[in-house]
């Protein structure tokens, strides 16, 4: 679907700030990451944001996995 208008894209797609609450940027043995917390005290993998492209073939630290601190 293609949307024409000239209203900006922050008007026609808001964004839910109560999302990223949870959210919280970590070093997790040299790798930093985009975790959640979850309820069992652990954490969840959101985004890896390093630059270095090994660290996202670490399997440790895959978007989606569970990591204890």
């Amino acid at each position: 679907m293609i949307l024409y208008t000239m209203m900006p894209q922050e008007l026609v797609f808001p964004t839910n700030n109560e999302v990223y609450d949870n959210l919280t940027q970590i070093d997790y043995e040299g790798i930093p990451l985009m975790v959640e917390r979850t309820d069992d005290h652990a954490y969840r993998v959101v985004r890896v944001m390093s630059t270095n492209p090994d660290h996202f073939l670490d399997s440790r630290c895959l978007p989606g996995s569970k990591i204890s601190i």
